[in-house]
């Protein structure tokens, strides 16, 4: 019975050996390689999905920018050149006179200022009349389709008659002036004389 016993002790040892072996030997690497295989993939898809958002993103760059590429057309469309300041002036001109005011003086100062990729040309302008009628040269001056500004503004009423004003003002009108090139080379006005 003794030998029975080691045949039937080796027998049992062998068939739990084998399983416990070729669990160690095959099954243990192949599910550590499934693992690491798992964590890859999930690695990629996340890259992928950020790949994705990526390529989403540089579509809604790409719209943004010819959005702005539109903008900076229309604002530039509205800056006149050099050539036409002088038709922009007699706009000026002519829009006070269809208001009823006199235009007592109007003058260009001495230089343009630089204003980023465009130029600044300030005007020194006193005008005489009505509330009313200097209340519409504002309202049309606004609808000019160019670009301007009102840096600095007095007004005072005149004693002989009723309702009237004399007006004191810098009307800035932008305007393309150089090549953008040789702009960028020029100083830039100081923060006091653009306001």
């Amino acid at each position: 019975m003794n030998a029975i016993s080691y045949r039937q002790l080796i027998f049992i040892a062998l068939l739990l050996g084998i399983p416990l072996a070729s669990f160690f030997i095959v099954f243990r690497p192949q599910n550590q390689a499934i693992a690491r295989a798992r964590q890859e993939i999930e690695l990629k898809q996340a890259m992928l999905s950020k790949l994705r958002e990526a390529t989403a993103r540089s579509s809604d760059l790409e719209r943004a920018n010819a959005e702005i590429g539109e903008s900076i057309a229309a604002i530039e469309s509205r800056l006149p050149s050099d050539k036409e300041m002088d038709l922009v002036l007699r706009d000026v001109a002519k829009i006070a006179e269809n208001a009823g005011l006199l235009m007592k003086n109007f003058k260009r100062s001495e230089k343009p200022l630089p204003a980023g990729l465009a130029m600044e040309q300030p005007l020194t302008v006193e005008i005489e009349g009505d509330f009313d009628g200097f209340y519409r040269f504002l309202l049309e001056l606004e609808r000019l389709p160019r670009i301007t500004r009102l840096p600095d503004f007095q007004m005072e009423r005149m004693d002989d008659v009723d309702g009237a004003l004399t007006t004191r003002f810098t009307l800035s009108v932008y305007y393309q002036g150089e090549d953008p090139a040789t702009l960028s080379d020029r100083p830039t006005a100081s923060a006091g004389a653009s306001k």
